[in-house]
């Protein structure tokens, strides 16, 4: 028998992980040296902030069904 899988309602919102996560990644980003690592992580960073700001958007009361 397949178990169902259950929502965590403890985990934190998608936007709230989202920009936690771009904060994670331009605190290393800061700690490394200038070049494509470095360059990779704050593009890392900018992704996880605009999917933030999507999610935000998305849950917003502004785009309720007509």
């Amino acid at each position: 028998m397949q178990q169902q899988r259950r929502f965590n309602p403890t985990a934190p919102p998608l936007d709230q992980r989202l920009i936690e996560e771009a904060q994670r990644l331009r605190k290393e980003a800061r700690g490394t040296h200038p070049g494509i690592e470095r360059e990779r992580l704050i593009r890392r960073a900018r992704q996880a902030e605009t999917g933030a700001h999507i999610s935000q958007w998305l849950a917003s009361s502004g785009l309720t069904p007509r």
